[in-house]
């Protein structure tokens, strides 16, 4: 029991930075009716963020993470201008291919500068985590928990009961009905990309003390989180919090009891039985179209 509680806590912990990633696809996919596979290059792009500020350049931690969620909501612009907007009225494969350019050439614009050699950055805290009864709780973990549960709250919160967030959700489920209701719909999506960009780069940073910065870590998560979309229900918001979450608790529990070479298996094997089993996921509906 006491093995099972600390995997759990783990799997949580690791669970909700595919949770965070996840919530940035969703997000983008109802603003634009398109995947954006870079959506795990924002997180490995704000976590080198955090090497130049706070390692190479030695700024207060606080200071250098200001920056880089800064530098993401900057990025999230341009990604939007240059990515998206040029190819918004084509069909979505264009613009899938190009997320995918995109993606491609931050990793290697990243490769270029940096090498191929993982990036060590310090944790939040100077304690390593607190034993609680026989459950050892990481200082990070706890922070990647706490951050995650603390954005669910306030992603409910902005997008129910500001106009702000009601506008958004027009948008995301009518952009003809919300340009005539006087929305600006160019500006809901460019407010959607920075959120998500934002989004992305905070669980970068939040993980990167865990898994090492590299130039891999972007593909990793943005593919467990894409398989939490799916698992979810694609589109639903709920669904990718706790599909990220329990991919992250399979995850762990798989590599704890049948093998640690083969951990990034489970979850993809998961994906696959919700395919075949229920391809609308958790909590997406059956959509009946007419031949």
């Amino acid at each position: 029991m006491d093995q099972i509680l600390q995997l759990l806590f783990t799997g949580i912990g690791i669970g909700s930075v595919y949770a965070l990633v996840a919530l940035g696809f969703v997000l983008i996919f109802r603003a634009t009716n398109v995947v954006n596979f870079a959506q795990g290059e924002f997180s490995m792009v704000a976590a080198f963020l955090m090497v130049v500020f706070a390692v190479d350049l030695q700024w207060p931690y606080w200071l250098s993470f200001l920056i880089s969620l800064a530098g993401m909501a900057l990025f999230g612009v341009i990604f939007n201008l240059g990515v998206y907007y040029p190819l918004r009225h084509r069909t979505f494969l264009p613009v899938i291919i190009a997320t995918i350019g995109a993606s491609i050439f931050l990793a290697n614009s990243v490769l270029a500068i940096y090498g191929p050699a993982p990036q060590v950055l310090e944790g939040w805290f100077e304690t390593p985590g607190i034993q609680l009864g026989p459950v050892y709780l990481d200082s990070q973990y706890l922070l990647i928990i706490a951050v995650t549960i603390a954005l669910v709250i306030l992603n409910y919160w902005f997008f129910e009961h500001t106009m702000l967030g009601k506008k958004l959700q027009a948008t995301s489920q009518d952009k003809e009905m919300a340009s005539l209701l006087g929305i600006s719909v160019s500006s809901m999506i460019m407010i959607t990309f920075i959120y998500s960009a934002v989004l992305g780069g905070l669980a970068g940073i939040l993980v990167a003390p865990i898994l090492f910065v590299s130039i891999q870590m972007g593909a990793t998560i943005a593919l467990k989180a894409f398989a939490a979309t799916i698992i979810g229900g694609f589109g639903d918001v709920t669904g990718a919090i706790i599909g990220g979450v329990a991919l992250g608790i399979i995850e762990t529990f798989g590599a704890a009891y049948v093998s640690v070479p083969y951990k990034d298996a489970f979850a993809f094997l998961v994906l696959i039985a919700f395919l075949v089993f229920r391809p609308q996921g958790i909590f997406g509906e059956r959509v009946a179209e007419k031949a």
